[in-house]
């Protein structure tokens, strides 16, 4: 998969991501908030920008509200040429989730809606606009909440098409549609973090780096590579060359661990295509997290990442 000329990112189900920060807050308490800011998102676009911050160009593509496309482009509009913005509107508007940060006690709730965007217009629609960028050597990452059951045919149709036009498919969802589309056979990768492994499984797999690891491998009969996401203790890849592990070595204050398995997943991608080996691709997916979870992709550049964060991987 490093030979791909594209990288175009799926999201079914976007939203706004509103994140509102204080220092220190208790349930029922009034208080000033510290900082807040709201963003197009959603696990697709989470990608694209993870991407972009390490100035990987990509093409962000799937569905998006009619009624705030036109705040979402210009929303888009800083990250420039790094990403193009391929969005299919869709009728209604992009649902509004809320996260609450707590700085002072490290700790965070997320508020989510139910996103209404999906339906079959909008996705035979989404069809068609994707065979217009897809093409051989296109990866295409499906990433986030899949519309409702009704519609998972169709999320499998549109999926297949990119498949049958040359892309590699990458997958990061859960639940009954990550088990459907993987018996597909059209995808290469997937990146469930621990708890959606043990949900696809249906074992209560240990948290550890063997555990995962015979865990992954009962799954490459159905994909090429399975990137597990630890949160705090990094992660764990698994292919038929081999398998590694891989964690941040020293530390820095976390203040916020939203996105942080998107962007593991945009530095598997930039890695793999990079250097083409999966336990390099490790290292530096762990790299990208890290920044996001410490906050350095908001404030420093990629290289000073790369000099700054310090990992350890090793075969498993």
């Amino acid at each position: 998969m490093n030979r791909y000329s594209s990288i175009i990112t799926v999201g079914l189900c976007p939203s706004w991501d509103t994140v509102c920060r204080f220092d220190g807050i208790e349930w029922g308490e009034h208080k000033t908030v510290s900082s807040t800011d709201s963003r197009p998102a959603g696990k697709a676009l989470n990608i694209s920008r993870a991407l972009a911050w390490m100035g990987e160009k990509n093409i962000a593509a799937g569905l998006w509200g009619r009624d705030d496309f036109q705040q979402m482009a210009k929303a888009m509009r800083p990250l420039g040429e790094l990403v193009k913005v391929k969005m299919t509107p869709a009728d209604g508007e992009t649902r509004r989730n809320v996260t609450v940060v707590d700085t002072a006690n490290n700790r965070e709730m997320h508020l989510r809606n139910r996103s209404e965007l999906a339906s079959k217009k909008a996705l035979r629609k989404l069809e068609a606009d994707l065979k217009a960028i897809v093409n051989k050597g296109s990866v295409c990452v499906f990433a986030g909440v899949m519309p409702e059951d009704e519609f998972v045919g169709d999320v499998i149709r549109i999926i297949k098409s990119c498949r049958q036009r040359g892309a590699g498919i990458v997958l990061d969802t859960y639940g009954d549609a990550l088990k459907r589309i993987l018996e597909t056979g059209a995808v290469r990768m997937i990146k469930p973090n621990v708890e959606e492994l043990r949900e696809l499984l249906g074992e209560q797999v240990t948290d550890s780096p063997a555990a995962l690891v015979r865990a992954g491998r009962k799954l490459l009969d159905k994909v090429e590579i399975v990137v597990i996401s630890r949160g705090k203790k990094g992660g764990v890849v698994v292919t038929n060359k081999g398998a590694w592990k891989g964690r941040c070595v020293g530390g820095s204050r976390v203040l916020s661990t939203v996105g942080c398995g998107d962007f593991l997943l945009a530095g598997f991608l930039k890695g793999l295509k990079d250097k083409s080996e999966a336990g390099s691709a490790l290292g530096t997916a762990i790299k990208v997290a890290t920044a996001r979870a410490w906050g350095w992709t908001e404030g420093k550049s990629w290289s000073q990442a790369l000099r700054g964060i310090k990992v350890d991987v090793e075969r498993v």
